[in-house]
Order: C-alpha cells, then structure tokens, then sequence
C-alpha cells in the first residue's frame, strides 16, 4: 500500500480515468461493431461520419492511439465503399 498522500491521490484518480475511458473505448468498439455488420449502404454513409468523429476524439485524448484510429477509419470508410 501507498505511504504518501501524493501516491494515494494518484491512485485514486488513477481508478476514475480507468473507468472513463473503458467507457468510451467500450462504446467505440461497439459502434464499429455496429458500423461493420451494416448491409444497407445508406445508413452505413449515415453512421460513418459519427464514427469517424468519435474515433478522432478518442485519439486526440490519448484513449486509443492515433494509428489505431487511422487504420479503423480506412477500413470502416474501404467497408462503406464496397456496400452495394
């Protein structure tokens, strides 16, 4: 166990910013889940941008890394393309 206050705080804020990005992480992956299993080639142009935009703004805080989020959005955009 932690002796210093400062380790005890980090700790603690530590357990909060776990949570909040397994959040968020969680409802991306989700979201892509959602975005891969589309047939309908007009919802998938729909969801795409909604997607893309949370992807970005979990790179941009450090939630998922910055190629990660590029090789998804080319491969989420390569998946809306080829839809008939």
């Amino acid at each position: 166990m932690a002796n210093h206050k400062s380790s005890l705080k980090r700790i603690r804020q530590d357990k909060v910013k776990t949570l909040h990005n397994r959040y968020y992480a969680k409802t991306m992956r989700n979201a892509v889940r959602k975005l891969r299993s589309m047939t309908d080639k007009e919802e998938a142009v729909k969801l795409y941008p909604v997607v893309q935009k949370m992807l970005d703004k979990l790179a941009k805080t450090n939630v998922i890394h910055q190629n990660k989020a590029a090789n998804l959005k080319s491969a989420l955009c390569k998946h809306v393309a080829t839809l008939g």
